[in-house]
């Protein structure tokens, strides 16, 4: 009984200590390193470091997607099969075109931060990089650009994803966010700045028609848009501390500004 006892004790503590880990040392681990690099990009942009024409990014390895149910883990907040699937593609029709927007700066890393993401009504900046993978993105804190969807301002759908527990969680509360309310996407190049216009509480993980370039639920088919534009999705995993679903916030480009 007493070896039990001791057994069972140093059980809970291995328990209580990876709860801890979880829920607060990688929170406090990618919130530093996602405020560093906020900083490094501020900094670089200022000094006009490493700039460069605009041209195609290769298409560098395939991009390991963050898995979705049958597999995910607590909050990848990830879309899709498959982090370059073609239902996301990006571009498309609209009207009338913001310069710059449609095309990734050449040399990009397939894992590279090169935009920061502000939401002021919940008090968000973070990072935002190429590729969805958990290991080279989310869990470093950074949101994840959907391959083959549009870049800021670019005509389209310009997608994102992140995590909504551990790991920065710079999604957490993007459930909070109503119409009207802004989201700025600052590049090298400029400042775009997104309208909240509509969400979807919860959809399959499988959902891509929400990241397609008129983003428009394949699951519930009200909810979307029916017309090109310029849109902006963010996707997390929904309810809080599982992957089952997703929780899906789109808007609409309103303004950009150049740096």
């Amino acid at each position: 009984m007493w070896v039990s006892a001791e057994a069972a004790v140093t059980f809970g503590v291995v328990v209580l200590l990876l709860v801890v880990h979880q829920l607060w040392w990688t929170n406090r681990q990618a919130r530093d390193g996602a405020e560093r690099k906020v900083q490094a990009l501020e900094r670089e942009w200022e000094e006009g470091e490493g700039e460069g024409e605009l041209g195609e990014v290769g298409p560098g390895p395939s991009a390991p997607s963050a898995d979705v149910p049958g597999g995910g883990s607590s909050g990848d907040g990830v879309v899709g099969e498959a982090a370059g699937s073609g239902a996301a593609g990006g571009g498309g029709a609209g009207t009338a075109r913001p310069r710059g927007g449609d095309r990734e700066p050449s040399g990009l890393r397939w894992d590279q931060a090169y935009a920061i993401l502000r939401i002021p009504r919940l008090g968000v900046t973070a990072p935002v990089a190429q590729g969805v993978s958990k290991g080279g993105v989310l869990d470093k804190g950074y949101v994840g650009h959907y391959p083959q969807t549009a870049q800021p301002g670019g005509a389209g759908n310009f997608a994102l994803a992140g995590h909504r527990n551990t790991h920065g969680e710079p999604f957490r509360y993007i459930n909070r966010l109503r119409a009207g309310d802004e989201v700025e996407v600052e590049t090298r190049e400029a400042v775009f700045t997104y309208v909240v216009d509509k969400g979807l509480a919860q959809t399959s993980a499988r959902d891509v028609g929400v990241i397609a370039k008129m983003p428009r639920s394949n699951v519930r088919t009200g909810a979307g848009y029916r017309e090109p534009g310029y849109y902006l999705t963010l996707t997390t995993c929904t309810p809080e501390f599982t992957s089952k679903y997703r929780l899906v916030v789109w808007g609409k480009l309103a303004a950009m500004r150049p740096r």
